[in-house]
């Protein structure tokens, strides 16, 4: 496999370097990273899908209920 040099600041070599597990290479996390990408996300996903009206009242009722969702901050 044919390898080329680049060059990155220190700060972009540290946020690989938090990402990169233990026997992991660079490259493997660049190109783990590089894929994610590829594969979209979920927002990319429904908007690939034709429109379906039950789909969109299952989705309105899972906002409108995670609005209602509220967290406290513990307190030590």
């Amino acid at each position: 496999m044919a390898h080329k040099t680049i060059t990155i600041s220190e700060e972009a070599y540290r946020a690989l370097a938090k990402l990169k597990e233990e026997n992991e290479s660079f490259t493997d996390v660049i190109l783990k990273i590089t894929r994610r990408r590829d594969e979209g996300n979920i927002l990319d996903y429904v908007r690939s899908q034709k429109p379906d009206q039950e789909f969109a009242e299952v989705l309105k009722k899972i906002v409108e209920e995670r609005r209602e969702i509220s967290i406290s901050t513990p307190k030590f």
